[in-house]
C-alpha cells in the first residue's frame, strides 16, 4: 500500500484524493490545503486522511511515500522541489511550472534521485489519444498535413496564468506525444477582457513542427460551448477525436484530394468531384475509461515496476518551453517566436 499526501483540495483536488484513497494499491493519509472550508469538505467526505493547512507536517511523516500536488501554477515549483528533495515521488498538475528553467531543474533533480515524476498532462492518458496515437504510427492515415484543435468553455477562469497555460498546455501534451515531437515555432494572437485584461482569456495560436506539420489552436475560457475537438488532415485520410462523445470519440474519414486533372478547367460539378476522393466514415471501437484513473495508476505502476512516466519531466519541460513561446508571441503581438 502506497501512503499519499495530496496538497490541495480545491477543484481538482478531491478528484485524485478519491482516485488514490483507494485502499487496494494506495491510501490517502495527509490532506493539505491553506482554506479550513475545504479542509472540512474534505475531512468530511475522507475521514481515514489527516487533514493539516501544514505542508511541513505531510512532509515530515516518514510513511508518506508519494506527494500529489494539485494548488496553483505558481506554487508548483517550490511545492515539487521541497516532496522531491524529501525522497517523494511526486505527481503535479500541469503545467509543471511557469517557467522552464524551474522545469528543467525538477526534470534533472527527479532523474538523478531515482523518483518518479509524472505530470498531470491527463488527456495523454485517454484511450482514445492512445488509440490515435497508434493510428498514426501505423502511417495508415499516410503523410499529416495540419491539425486543428479547440478547447473552449465558460470558466473556470483563473486569476494565476492566462489561458493557455490553463487550456493550450493539455493539447500541446497531446500532440507532443502523438507526433513524437515540440514544435519548431509559434505564434499566437489574443486577448483579456477579465481579470484587468492582466491575462489573455482567448488565444488562437500556430504550432510549426518537423515536417511542416501546422497545428491551430483555439483556446478560450469565455465561450458559450463546451469544445474539445481536434482534426487530423492527412495525405489517405483524415480523422476527428470528439473528447466529449463517450460513444463515438473518433472518427476516419476515407477523404482525400487527388492529383491535380490535366484539365485546367474545372467547371461542372462532376469535374470538381474528379478533384477529390470521399469514401466511407468509420466509426472504430475505443476501450473507454476514466483518464484520471487511468492517469493515476499509471503514477502507481511507475513507482511500484520503475516504468517510463508518459508525461515525466522532459515531456512536460517541452510543454513548458512552447508556453513559454506562446507568451513572447502575444506580447509581440503574433510574431513567429522560436521554442527553443
Amino acid at each position: 500500500m502506497i501512503e499519499i499526501a495530496v496538497v490541495g483540495a480545491g477543484h481538482w483536488g478531491p478528484n485524485l484524493i478519491r482516485n488514490f484513497d483507494n485502499q487496494t494499491r494506495s491510501s490517502v493519509r495527509w490532506i493539505v490545503d491553506t482554506d479550513l472550508a475545504r479542509l472540512r469538505a474534505a475531512q468530511t467526505r475522507f475521514p481515514g486522511a489527516t487533514c493539516t493547512t501544514d505542508f511541513g507536517q505531510a512532509l515530515a511523516d516518514a510513511r508518506v511515500q508519494a506527494m500529489v500536488i494539485a494548488t496553483p501554477t505558481t506554487t508548483h515549483a517550490a511545492l515539487t522541489r521541497a516532496a522531491l528533495e524529501s525522497g517523494r515521488h511526486v505527481l503535479v498538475e500541469k503545467p509543471l511550472t511557469t517557467e522552464s528553467s524551474s522545469a528543467r531543474a525538477l526534470s534533472d533533480l527527479a532523474a538523478r534521485s531515482g523518483l518518479v515524476l509524472v505530470v498531470g498532462h491527463v488527456f495523454v492518458h485517454n484511450p482514445a489519444v492512445q488509440w490515435v496515437k497508434q493510428r498514426l504510427a501505423s502511417g495508415d492515415l499516410g503523410r499529416l498535413y495540419y491539425a486543428s484543435s479547440s478547447r473552449t468553455n465558460l470558466g473556470p477562469i483563473r486569476s494565476d496564468v492566462n489561458v493557455s497555460w490553463d487550456l493550450a498546455a493539455q493539447d500541446i501534451a497531446i500532440f507532443d506525444y502523438w507526433f513524437d515531437a515540440t514544435p519548431e515555432s509559434v505564434s499566437a494572437q489574443g486577448h483579456g477582457w477579465l481579470n484587468g485584461g492582466s491575462h489573455q482569456d482567448a488565444v488562437f495560436a500556430t504550432l510549426r513542427y518537423p515536417g511542416e506539420v501546422l497545428v491551430h489552436l483555439l483556446v478560450s475560457w469565455l465561450n458559450p460551448r463546451k469544445v474539445r475537438h481536434i482534426t487530423l488532415v492527412a495525405e489517405q485520410r483524415m480523422l476527428t477525436y470528439d473528447d466529449l462523445s463517450a460513444d463515438e470519440p473518433i472518427r476516419i474519414f476515407d477523404k482525400r484530394a487527388l492529383p491535380r486533372s490535366t484539365d485546367p478547367l474545372v467547371d461542372t460539378y462532376a469535374a470538381f468531384r474528379a478533384q477529390v476522393h470521399s469514401g466511407d466514415i468509420t466509426i472504430p471501437p475505443v476501450r473507454m475509461g476514466e483518464p484520471l484513473n487511468l492517469e493515476c495508476m499509471h503514477f502507481l505502476d511507475c513507482i511500484e515496476d520503475g516504468r517510463t512516466p508518459l508525461t515525466g519531466g522532459p515531456q512536460a519541460v517541452a510543454v513548458v518551453e512552447t508556453l513559454e513561446a506562446i507568451d513572447r508571441s502575444l506580447a509581440a503581438r503574433g510574431r513567429e517566436e522560436r521554442v527553443r
